[in-house]
């Protein structure tokens, strides 16, 4: 019995000087785990269904605001930390119909600026609106518009400099299809207005077009403008143009891409190092499979091409990012780049994500998806009617005929001498009957790392998953995100980061519209 109880007491300490290590880990990650994961969610509201059309606002003096539109009547609903509703705001100064809306956000206000119609004169006008949902002074319109009654009321475009202290309005006359006339207004963060142009744009052929429009933190109005072939499968002749904050014209340069086949075209501004990133994917022919990426660094204070890359796909990061029944070869043509991210030290990380379609007639191959059913909305169209409106992106029904799948993410990362430091494929297999809603991945960037956030399935119901990459390139999968069996249908793709540790994601509960904070 002696022997027996001292054995005992020798295996409790030995257990005991095993643990300590362990639960003074446990202890220090403790903290980690519970904050990484905390949800809560809104209440349906009983107006607000697959049909509202919406628009995550952001965080403004503590509250959460979001704007609902469903059809002439138009809300901010203002959240608490918790999510619960304080008020809905209706907001009755609006016009009976809103064309287009767009929310500029800052700490204790943000600025939304709409158009509407009266009769044949479409208005541009700004409002400012508080934490409170409230209107703060007076009504500002910006500009009108006269149409024909036959043409399209979509007519402005908004866009900000990333820290917000530049606002640009413009619109585009293309009545004229070899010079488009560009109108231009640039604001500072108090909607004073700096500048006011009228530009006109030489378009050589009509298969031209541009790129996203982009504001630099000094006010510089940059895009890309390209000739598509007639085939509509590869782009050439690529050039960027930029306005000054002052300029009476359009700087076009030409960028020199000679003979190659390139992709869409995707730009990006460092405004710490005042550089303007250009990239697309390329092809060895027309209507080949996609055989690496293509970018130029453009310098903005000599306007001119400081640095030009082709990196050619490696057979073993093809293998890695090929879907289960892929081949090798064509392992990328279903990919389309998602985002560009700015590194601090001056390069920068690409984020692709493989995105097709299936139907009964068969496969979408990628020329079909880009101009019929891509995911990504064409610049054009996006500059038109920026709304979060998922379910009237083609016409406002789910297409039942076609399959939408959304699968592997690529990560590639490069240094400021554009040379290749890493990469890394996140794999996922999701689809989607109805629409590609709850596909996809929205990413939030905590500093440290990037989570990408995406609905997988796990034993038939669909949950939140959280994948995380490091600046070296370390993929971390997280398990699955708590409190989510609760029957809320999350789409992460239309989520907003609002903080620097938070995210509003919208979801469906039950077919009501409803939104889910998380704190990570």
């Amino acid at each position: 019995m002696f022997h027996h109880s001292a054995h005992l007491l020798k295996l409790k300490l030995v257990m005991t000087k095993a643990l300590k290590p362990f639960l003074l880990t446990m202890i220090l990650i403790a903290p980690v785990i519970l904050n990484a994961q905390r949800i809560v969610y809104s209440e349906p509201q009983r107006d607000d269904g697959r049909r509202t059309e919406f628009e995550i606002i952001g965080k403004i003096s503590g509250n959460f605001l979001v704007f609902t539109n469903n059809r002439s009547d138009n809300n901010i609903s203002i959240f608490d930390n918790d999510m619960k509703l304080q008020q809905r705001v209706n907001l009755d100064f609006l016009p009976d119909k809103i064309i287009n809306t767009y929310f500029i956000p800052y700490p204790d206000f943000c600025y939304m600026i709409y158009e509407y119609q009266k009769k044949n004169i479409v208005h541009c006008a700004a409002v400012k609106i508080d934490g409170q949902a409230k209107k703060v002074g007076d009504l500002i319109e910006l500009d009108t518009t006269q149409i024909g009654f036959a043409a399209s009321n979509k007519i402005y475009t908004v866009i900000s400099s990333d820290d917000k202290q530049k606002i640009m309005v413009f619109k585009i006359n293309s009545k004229n299809s070899k010079n488009f006339l560009f109108t231009t207004f640039l604001y500072d963060a108090e909607l004073q207005l700096l500048d006011r142009h009228r530009i006109g744009m030489p378009m050589e052929e009509k298969s031209e077009t541009f790129t996203d429009f982009l504001l630099d933190n000094e006010g510089t109005l940059v895009f890309g403008k390209f000739l598509r072939n007639s085939g509509n499968d590869y782009v050439s002749k690529v050039s960027i143009a930029t306005k000054a904050p002052t300029a009476d014209n359009f700087s076009v340069k030409d960028l020199g891409t000679g003979d190659r086949l390139l992709d869409e075209i995707k730009l990006k501004i460092d405004n710490n190092n005042k550089i303007y990133i250009l990239t697309g994917f390329y092809y060895k022919q027309k209507r080949g499979s996609i055989e690496g990426l293509y970018t130029v660094l453009w310098d903005k204070a000599t306007d001119s091409k400081i640095k030009e890359m082709l990196a050619v796909f490696s057979d073993e990061l093809r293998a890695v990012a090929k879907s289960s029944d892929g081949t090798v070869k064509m392992a990328f043509n279903d990919f389309f780049i998602n985002q560009i991210i700015i590194k601090r030290d001056g390069g920068f990380l690409l984020v692709s994500e493989s995105q097709y379609t299936t139907s009964r007639g068969g496969y979408f191959n990628r020329w079909d998806y880009m101009y019929g059913y891509n995911p990504f909305i064409s610049p054009m169209d996006y500059y038109s009617y920026p709304y979060y409106s998922p379910w009237n992106r083609y016409g406002g029904y789910p297409n039942n005929a076609v399959r939408y799948h959304a699968e592997n993410i690529m990560i590639l990362s490069f240094d400021k001498s554009l040379n290749l430091e890493w990469s890394n494929v996140i794999p996922k297999s999701q689809y989607d009957d109805e629409s590609e809603n709850l596909i996809s991945n929205h990413i939030m960037n905590t500093g440290g790392e990037l989570h990408f956030l995406y609905n997988q399935y796990e034993h038939r119901n669909i949950l939140l998953a959280d994948q995380s990459i490091s600046p070296e390139g370390k993929l971390t999968r997280y398990p699955t995100l708590k409190n989510l069996d609760r029957g809320y249908d999350f789409m992460p793709r239309y989520g907003k980061q609002v903080s620097g540790k938070q995210m509003v994601i919208p979801c469906l509960y039950k077919n009501y519209l409803c939104f889910a904070k998380i704190d990570f």
